[in-house]
């Protein structure tokens, strides 16, 4: 889509850029269905949304319209633990095999809660294959995971955890509450702030949910880190993201089932409000609205880096975490300057905050791309430097 677009929505006078930012990317990227919101200080200065739903162009995105936001649902997952550190119901330092026995095996005793926030477990794949579906059924991940060996010594060095994450920091807090991390979400975060943002979404909701488009496969020859790490079906990179093999399925993301299940890592469904209002709460100490999402400790304790350098899953590649966040890698700046926390997704979303300039930021959209720059989408660049200018 490079026609002109209609941007909906509400913006300050003051951020006329970031307004500007997203018109362009219709423009100059094809950006084809969107939204960004940023949140100042707890008030909403931008709310903005345009183009299309689907890939036929026949819906038009709407002021309620939400989209798989991948890897982006790795925050509330985090917000979800840290949360239950608050409440002195889990000790971040404490051996995982206390809240969930079974994970002991294959010596894996005394892996302490932290490593798997910051993924340092040394479990971001299963190496026995699993047939298709398997993402889906819960108990079928947990177990498979506790009996895992880790693939290099817990706490040596660090790795993504593409899906695994979702499933490991998930069990723990289930063990914890009794309640699924969809559930607990719900219930504790996103109802309470008003939070569009669902992790298991309801048959109800699909029709305001819009079809991912897939990624451009790389050309033949093409320098490509996704194509590099599919190339060998026994290494611990192609199983972390294709073992099960559901998200290597084209379309996938956008089935009933795929939607209903909770991957607490991976299909997380939301709005850019959403991310942008729960982030604000979390950049302006952790309170919006009366609601507390988060103490003041637990987010200096989220923003302290636990791991940095070349990541052993994106083959070499530096990444950057703290407890449950990723954070800004300094040759791959996110924000111009401070400290913020985030987690972004794959094809583009993302959602941070900045206490520093107390600012919460997230940006969704369905047309998946792989950037020049593996790091840096120019699409929210754009955005994200707009919204800087205007500080």
């Amino acid at each position: 889509m490079t026609t002109t677009v209609a941007i909906e929505g509400t913006c300050d006078t003051r951020f006329q850029g970031v307004k500007e930012a997203f018109a362009q990317n219709f423009a100059e990227y094809g950006e084809v269905g969107a939204a960004v919101a940023v949140m100042l200080d707890g008030r909403s200065v931008v709310d903005l949304w345009a183009g299309c739903a689907d890939a036929a162009l026949t819906r038009t995105w709407q002021r309620d319209t939400i989209v798989n936001v991948f890897s982006t649902t790795k925050g509330m997952t985090a917000i979800c633990a840290h949360r239950l550190a608050d409440q002195g119901l889990l000790n971040i330092d404490a051996p995982v095999a206390k809240y969930w026995p079974e994970f002991a095996q294959a010596g894996k005793a005394e892996i302490p809660v932290r490593y798997l926030l910051s993924h340092r477990a040394g479990l971001p794949a299963i190496r026995q294959p699993l047939p298709p579906g398997s993402a889906y059924n819960w108990d079928t991940m947990t177990s498979a995971l506790a009996a895992e060996e880790p693939w290099w010594e817990p706490g040596t060095k660090h790795g993504y955890h593409a899906l695994t994450f979702g499933h490991l920091v998930g069990e723990v807090v289930r063990r914890i509450s009794g309640l699924s991390l969809g559930t607990y979400f719900r219930k504790e975060v996103a109802e309470p702030l008003g939070l569009d943002f669902h992790i298991g979404l309801a048959e109800k909701d699909d029709a305001r949910t819009a079809d991912m488009l897939p990624m451009p496969l790389p050309e033949p020859g093409e320098d490509n880190p996704i194509a590099k790490a599919l190339s060998d079906p026994q290494s611990m990179t192609f199983k972390a993201f294709a073992n099960p093999p559901d998200l290597m399925v084209p379309g996938t993301v956008n089935t009933r089932a795929w939607r209903a299940a909770e991957l607490p890592a991976a299909n997380g469904h939301s709005s850019a409000r959403a991310l942008a209002r729960v982030y604000g709460a979390l950049a302006r100490g952790g309170e919006l609205d009366g609601v507390r999402v988060l103490s003041r400790d637990a987010i200096e304790r989220a923003r302290v880096e636990q791991s940095y350098g070349d990541d052993a899953v994106l083959l070499g590649l530096p990444s950057r975490f703290g407890l449950g966040f990723m954070l800004d890698i300094p040759d791959h700046r996110i924000v111009p300057k401070g400290d913020i926390f985030a987690h972004p997704g794959a094809g583009g979303s993302i959602g941070f905050a900045d206490p520093e300039a107390r600012v919460g930021f997230g940006y969704v959209m369905n047309k998946m791309i792989m950037p020049p720059d593996y790091f840096i989408d120019p699409r929210w660049r754009g955005l994200v430097d707009a919204t800087y200018a205007a500080l």
